[in-house]
């Protein structure tokens, strides 16, 4: 019997824990006390406590778990081969006589057997576990037996079992079952789970994959692997994918391709890739198929040709034989010797095969435009234009033009076209034509006219290049023909039939094509009589389809023919139909011709229509009418006459047309009553309400008519009132041409008088006002009423004044009643300091004040200038005129006759010298 060690005996710390222990064996409580106060102490006695706590209580869960865990740090860096696993493994397998119920303890067992990678050992425990616990519980031990499996080491026919008992279990994780046949290049299970998963309408994945991304898997699986699955078929697996996944459908055709190449049935290959092509819908799967198949074709000829010179190596190194020998009696032969030297050099059984290939490749590439062109009209086979591009690409070959225009036609519905589906039967039978056809040609547009278009012009069309193409091969009789076929009414049995059917084709509405009927008349102006031609524009007027050309292009035509009275019956009937502005060409061309016709000799009835078309006319559109008015009366009626067209004229035109109007009216005048004939014109053009710049500009013009005539006085008095339209700063023209006028006929009076008409207007039309020195602000109280009778007081040679005034010093400081200084604008006068007047206004020389403008400029070079400030000025400015006049009556008198003979800039400067 071994010995214990002395240091595993209690202490005589532990004697206290020992008698309680002796006292009560089975209570938890103690041991548990016990092993706390040895925590510190060496495993090796704690082992001791531990195992005899677990043999007085088996079944504590708590002891075996804490037991266990301190077992396991000891191993935890030790190798797997130590003894110390094995005496782990024996006590795990004494707890679980009593834990089996424990999947804790379990769970750590295992994951102990999974380190050692004890196969065998573990799968066996795990199914224990599995066998020991509730299935409530499996999901905590298929977890780490899933782990264990998927081990390397670990037998893949034992993974695929665990795999497969696990499905039994959660069914839902068949993805990662998948995932491991893949990861373990069991291809056929792989695929045939993945397929049952896709035809599982109840399922749905864990990982979030779509079906869509599945079953792209799926056919990479059966594409890739193509040599190693079988029992699925696959080609109708990948065909379903092309019917539900339309965004990958290119890839999937080459897939299928790609399928047939690994199984080495390249003709099959071939023949899915020109049915992807075929049936594909979108340029770029087409795109995707077509360069995928023009790369297997270009590797298909280059294995060739390597294998072609290969062989041919081979051939020169053999010996040729001396004789020939029958190959059929030499029996040491194999069957595949005999078979290749019987056929050797038969045709069929010949390899060399590269100009078949290098012609098929060539081939493809000249089908892809017609490939692509049929992919767009997959896309819409009701493009018109796709067709003719189809056409077109075919150019050179006629048969293949006229089975497309054939399968065009028959494709295309006009109601759905998109385009001119029209256009496709006109070039079916120019294709004819070219061809010298014509029988072929008729007949195609003969079938043309009778299809239900979606507008009547598409049909009108048809019938025209029918009537074109007869007129190119001098079939003058057979146009005319159709034009009247073309253009009859349908009878009233048809009618009746077609409302029954209550869908009315365009043919029965073709008799009212205007396309049609232009064309019509066209051929018969050329082709036919007069009396037919009529006829035709009679039946056009009847129809009521008419335009204002046709209407004219009938009128001309009978004037050529010299019926100009039904010519203006036609105009008559035109001017009736229409309205403006489309009957304004009409009524021109009327007046003209009738006018050049007549002359003189029917001038009341001229005047009857002229009075007529502007009475009907628009303001925007009876300028030309009028002129053309009074061009008749001055040539053929009478000069008053044309005066009042003119007058009237004025007041009919627009705003914008009246200045122009009435320097036609005066030019007119001037020409046949002379130029004082004018005058009146003149100021009713002033007064009919012009606009501003237009009143300005008549003014000047009248002016200078009035100045030619030597009317200074009426010159300048049209300047003065023409002067309330211009502002000085806008419109400098204006002032400088009275400016010239008053230097070459005015005086020194005339000239200031000018200039402060000038200033005046200047005030009216700013919105700013100066800023004068602190000694000459004041503040002007003067009513505005008040100023305006002192103003019309003033005699009008007081500006002589008020430029001397303009000399005088200026006073300083103003002060109020009370002290204070008051600011503001200079007031025309000043406010007296004392008396009973105090704080009141007292007038002085009102024109005290200067005002910046282009005299100022020209009257001083020295001045400093004024400053500008947002105030307006005030009307009593000019108020003291008169007051003043009486104050220095006798001085201006003075300096007036001084200063007689002078201009006013030279007056002005001397002034300024004296001071």
């Amino acid at each position: 019997m071994a010995t214990i060690s002395k240091d595993l005996y209690p202490s005589q710390e532990d004697l206290v824990y020992e008698e309680e222990i002796l006292r009560n064996p089975f209570s938890l409580k103690l041991w548990w006390r016990y092993l706390i106060s040895k925590s510190e102490s060496p495993f090796k006695k704690r082992f001791v406590i531990y195992e005899r706590a677990l043999k007085a209580l088996p079944g504590s869960y708590k002891l075996w778990h804490a037991y266990l865990r301190e077992r396991l740090e000891i191993v935890r860096n030790l190798p797997v081969t130590h003894p110390h696993y094995d005496s782990l493994n024996n006590t795990f397998e004494r707890g679980l006589v009593t834990m089996h119920k424990m999947p804790r303890i379990w769970v750590m067992y295992l994951q102990t057997l999974t380190s050692q990678r004890l196969v065998t050992r573990t799968r066996r425990t795990f199914d224990r576990a599995l066998c020991a616990l509730p299935v409530t519980q499996h999901e905590r031990i298929w977890e780490p037996y899933l782990v264990f499996v998927g081990q390397e080491g670990v037998p893949i026919e034992t993974s695929l079992r665990v795999y497969r008992r696990y499905l039994m279990y959660d069914p839902s994780h068949i993805e990662e079952f998948i995932e491991f046949l893949v990861k373990s290049s069991r291809w056929q299970e792989a695929a045939e789970r993945m397929a049952g998963v896709l035809n599982d309408d109840q399922f749905y994945s864990i990982k979030g994959k779509t079906k869509h991304k599945l079953w792209m898997e799926l056919c990479e699986i059966l594409v890739r692997h193509a040599n190693e699955i079988s029992g699925l078929n696959v080609d109708a697996i990948i065909r379903g994918g092309i019917r539900k996944f339309t965004d990958e459908v290119g890839m999937l055709w080459t897939s299928l391709a790609d399928y047939y190449i690994r199984k080495t049935l390249l003709e099959k290959a071939r023949d899915v890739y020109e049915e992807g092509m075929m049936k594909v819908v979108t340029v770029r799967d087409f795109s995707v198929i077509f360069d995928v198949y023009s790369r297997f074709e270009e590797s298909t000829v280059a294995k060739m040709m390597e294998m072609m010179g290969s062989s041919d190596e081979e051939d020169e190194g053999e010996e040729e034989e001396e004789e020939e020998e029958d190959v059929r009696l030499d029996f040491s032969l194999s069957v595949k010797e005999l078979q290749r030297k019987i056929l050797n050099g038969f045709w069929l059984n010949d390899d060399n095969d590269v100009d078949l290939r290098l012609a098929r490749l060539e081939e493809l590439m000249n089908r892809r435009p017609a490939l692509a062109n049929s992919v767009l009209l997959r896309q819409n086979p009701h493009n018109v234009e796709q067709w003719h591009r189809r056409v077109k690409i075919f150019e050179g070959d006629a048969a293949k033009q006229i089975l497309t225009f054939t399968e065009a036609v028959r494709t295309v519905d006009p109601m759905k076209a998109l385009g001119k589906p029209h256009t496709l039967w006109v070039k079916f039978a120019k294709l004819y034509e070219k061809h010298k056809d014509l029988v072929n040609a008729r007949v195609i547009l003969d079938k043309a006219v009778q299809v239900n278009y979606k507008t009547v012009d598409h049909l009108a069309s048809v019938w025209c290049e029918w009537a074109e193409m007869e007129l190119r091969h001098k079939n003058f009789k057979g146009a005319l023909e159709l034009m009247r076929r073309a253009t009859a009414v349908p009878t009233v049995e048809v009618k009746r039939r077609v409302a029954a059917d209550g869908n009315e084709p365009v043919q029965m509405k073709l008799h009212r094509s205007l396309r049609l009927w232009s064309f019509y008349v066209d051929l018969e102006e050329s082709l036919g009589t007069l009396e037919s031609t009529r006829a035709v524009y009679e039946k056009i007027l009847d129809l009521r389809i008419a335009t204002p050309q046709i209407i004219l292009n009938y009128a001309y035509l009978l004037e050529e023919n010299k019926y100009f009275e039904d010519a203006f019956k036609v105009y008559e009937r035109g001017v009736k139909i229409f309205k403006y502005p489309h009957v304004k060409d009409i009524w021109v061309t009327y007046l003209t011709k009738f006018v050049k016709r007549y002359g003189k000799a029917k001038l009341e009835r001229a005047r009857e229509l002229f009075e007529h078309a502007v009475s009907m006319a628009p303001s925007d559109s009876v300028r030309t009418l009028y002129l053309q008015y009074a061009k008749l009366e001055e040539d053929y009626g009478l000069a008053k006459r044309a005066m009042k067209v003119y007058e009237e004229a004025t007041k009919k035109v627009p705003e914008g047309q009246r200045l122009e109007m009435y320097e036609i009216y005066i030019s007119r005048a001037a020409e046949i009553f002379g130029v004082p004939r004018t005058r009146e014109i003149y100021e009713q053009a002033i007064e009919s309400g012009l606009p501003h710049k237009d009143v300005k500009i008549m003014c000047i013009k009248f002016a200078e008519l009035e100045r030619s005539l030597g009317e200074i006085d009426r010159s300048r008095a049209v300047y003065k009132y023409a002067s309330q339209y211009a502002d000085p700063r806008s419109d400098p023209d204006f002032w400088n041409k009275w400016h010239e006028f008053e230097v070459l006929h005015g005086n020194e009076d005339t000239y200031r008088e000018m200039l402060r008409i000038k200033r005046s207007v200047s005030a009216s039309y700013s919105q700013t006002h100066f800023i004068l020195p602190e000694n000459m602000m004041q503040k002007d109280k003067m009513d505005v009423e008040e100023a305006k009778d002192e103003l019309k007081k003033a005699p009008e040679d007081e500006m002589a004044a008020l430029e001397r005034q303009l000399m005088a010093p200026m006073s300083t400081t103003v002060t109020s009643k009370d002290g204070r200084r008051i600011l503001g604008f200079v007031s025309s006068g000043n406010l007296a300091q004392s008396g009973e007047n105090a704080g009141k206004p007292v007038t002085r020389n009102g024109e005290d004040i200067e005002l910046p403008d282009e005299s100022d400029e020209e009257e001083s070079d020295g001045d400093d200038r004024v400053e500008i400030s947002q105030k307006e000025v005030p009307a009593a400015v000019f108020g003291g005129l008169a007051r003043k006049r009486e104050e220095d009556g006798k001085e201006a008198a003075d300096e007036n006759g001084a200063g007689k003979n002078l201009g006013a800039l030279e007056r002005i400067k001397r002034q300024k010298l004296a001071q």
